[in-house]
């Protein structure tokens, strides 16, 4: 860390504080998958369920990051790491305030995983939304996968660019065999071990 940065976490509220008055302790849910898959769709499901059992959430969402925090990243390696990086960043700080963070990113490689575990610590819950590609750009809710075969879209994850599945998650929602309630009820309930108070 440079000489001239003082950090000042000792001079604010604990996190445990913070806990004690939301009533549930912060957890990341690190949704990571192709485009397609359904990580958004299942994060905002899973959003609706939480809020209705009165908890605090938050979804941090690829696209909506990159229209605001990340809009200046492309889609080389170098790009997604820093937007894995930046995004593992802002969730560590909304769990370290006791929310409920949904994180919804490709994030397709395992060192990058590894950086958002490391830096987003003992909270976080590896999540694989996994559906083969085929499905994903039959489905291709965006039209990503036909710009991307039409040559429009360089460096497409699942295209162009490779996706390594995950081997350490902690779930994997298969949206090719469940529904979008089934997956985030799954979600939901292995969250529901880590933030209760």
């Amino acid at each position: 860390m440079p000489e001239n940065i003082h950090t000042q976490f000792h001079r604010f509220l604990p996190s445990a504080a913070k806990e004690r008055l939301l009533g549930q302790h912060g957890v990341v849910a690190w949704l990571a998958g192709l485009s397609g898959s359904g990580k958004s769709t299942i994060a905002a499901a899973a959003e609706r369920m939480l809020h209705s059992e009165g908890r605090f959430t938050v979804i941090l969402d690829g696209d909506n990051l990159r229209s605001g925090l990340n809009s200046n990243l492309g889609f080389t390696d170098d790009d997604r790491r820093e937007n894995v990086r930046r995004t593992a960043e802002v969730a560590k700080l909304f769990a370290g305030q006791g929310v409920i963070t949904l994180v919804s990113l490709i994030t397709p490689r395992e060192e990058f995983r590894a950086m958002a575990r490391e830096i987003v610590g003992s909270g976080c819950i590896e999540v694989y939304v996994k559906a083969p590609v085929e499905l994903c750009a039959a489905r291709d809710p965006k039209g990503l996968y036909r710009k991307a075969a039409e040559g429009g879209l360089a460096n497409f994850t699942g295209r162009d660019s490779g996706f390594e599945e995950p081997e350490r998650a902690n779930l994997v929602l298969d949206t090719a065999a469940s529904s979008v309630e089934e997956c985030a009820a799954r979600l939901v309930a292995i969250l529901r071990e880590r933030y209760a108070a």
